[in-house]
């Protein structure tokens, strides 16, 4: 049954990669094989699906898809753009400070969910490429989620499996994710500068536009800001109040239905219609395929005999788990590989293994950062690729990867720089 679950995998991998089928009928196809040779039960296979971060996503475009009525991301295209004289360059710049802030205080999906719509009016605006926009915002996503303890769901499960809490995250975490966004941004300044050019008089018509028309609703958009403050402070104290993420997120989303169109059938529908479905079916099918091979034993002992490589030693294995965790999250989901690797690192602890503190850092910077290294790596990557697509800017999986997996591989090398001296 391992050998079966891992060619299944290995297939879905490779059909994923080479694009020849779309990645939601893999996705599905993959998860549905995995049930019918015996490897998953169906109820076991349901259990592995992440239904909160499902459910966080379909909130968070809920949310967004009503606020878009408004005119408020035009508002916010024309303001951003005209702050920086409409220059794409310090635009690029300006975009990526905004999701790296947002994606800490928030989560990298929402932050995209609510960045990347303004970038597409921008782009269309200054009719400039928007795909450099679009690498830098993914990339800036998960370098600013790696930050603190509520921007990426590694983070979440590490700090409530050690006792790990909002400040230790700040702490320890938010110094090399600031030192890794500057140099990452700098390089993709260098690679993208030639092509960041606008026309004089595109720049002066955009300078001439008056932000403030473009809000088509101010009373719909009073309602959408009350809800997103509302849903924001449920995000910010979630923990405290005992909350997943997924139910603020729906929470927020099921009040402003029925604040703006509870009897109208025919707004609600469209709004539904507009939830990315593609990105939440890869997502289930997925969480599945990730779901066998950590039922068969695969992770686990892929993760057992690289920890055992290391005979015990402190510094080695915080670095392994860094480059091991790293490179697994480009290619697989983050969230079962920490969930795998946590009770295995606790296990060195209890044989004997003195320090643990490195290990823990190693596996937040490993796995949030590692998300960068391919289309796949992040929720926010596959969010991002599904909204450029259906906009007709699709972003292929190896061009992503030319560009994204060196400037991953870049962000672990100063991290594990970062691990050695700090606690090593």
């Amino acid at each position: 049954m391992t050998a079966v679950a891992v060619i299944i995998f290995v297939a879905a991998y490779a059909l994923i990669i080479s694009e020849k089928v779309h990645r939601t009928i893999v996705g599905i196809v993959g998860a549905m094989l995995m049930i019918i040779f015996g490897i998953i039960s169906q109820e076991t296979a349901i259990h592995h699906i992440d239904f909160n971060t499902l459910g966080l996503l379909m909130g968070m475009m809920i949310i967004v898809n009503i606020t878009s009525e408004t005119g408020l991301f035009n508002f916010l295209a024309i303001w951003a753009a005209k702050k920086v004289k409409a220059q794409p360059i310090k635009l690029l710049v300006a975009l990526s400070l905004l999701t790296a802030t947002c994606s800490a205080l928030l989560d990298n999906v929402t932050t995209v969910l609510l960045t990347v719509p303004i970038t597409f009016n921008i782009a269309a605006q200054l009719k400039v490429d928007v795909k450099p926009f679009l690498m830098a915002q993914i990339i800036s996503s998960n370098i600013g989620g790696t930050a603190t303890l509520v921007g990426d769901p590694p983070n979440i499960m590490i700090g409530s499996a050690v006792g790990l809490n909002f400040m230790d995250f700040i702490f320890n975490l938010t110094p090399p994710a600031i030192l890794i966004f500057v140099v990452t941004v700098a390089i993709m300044l260098i690679m993208y500068g030639s092509k960041l050019h606008t026309q004089q008089e595109l720049q002066d018509k955009v300078m001439r536009l008056n932000e403030y028309s473009q809000i088509t609703d101010p009373v719909l958009l009073k309602k959408c800001l009350g809800v997103l403050a509302i849903t924001m402070s449920m995000f910010v104290l979630h923990g405290a109040l005992h909350l997943e993420t997924a139910t603020a997120a729906l929470s927020g989303a099921g009040l402003l239905l029925f604040v703006t169109y509870s009897h109208n059938e025919e707004m609600i529908a469209k709004v539904l219609s507009k939830i990315e479905w593609l990105a939440i079916f890869f997502f289930a099918g997925l969480f599945v395929l990730v779901g066998a091979l950590v039922e068969t034993g695969v992770i686990k002992w892929l993760a057992a005999e690289a920890i055992q490589i290391t005979n015990g030693s402190v510094p080695a294995t915080a670095i392994l788990i860094l480059w091991m965790s790293a490179i697994a999250s480009a290619f697989i989901d983050n969230i079962p590989f920490v969930a795998t690797l946590i009770p295995l690192i606790k296990d060195m602890g209890e044989m004997g293994l003195s320090n643990l503190e490195p290990m823990w850092w190693s596996l937040a910077l490993g796995a949030c950062l590692g998300g960068n290294g391919t289309l796949i790596g992040a929720s926010a990557n596959v969010v991002v690729a599904s909204m450029a697509a259906q906009r007709g800017k699709p972003i292929s999986f190896i061009s992503f990867m030319k560009t994204a997996f060196p400037l991953m591989i870049l962000s672990i090398i100063i991290s594990m720089g970062y691990i050695w001296i700090r606690y090593l």
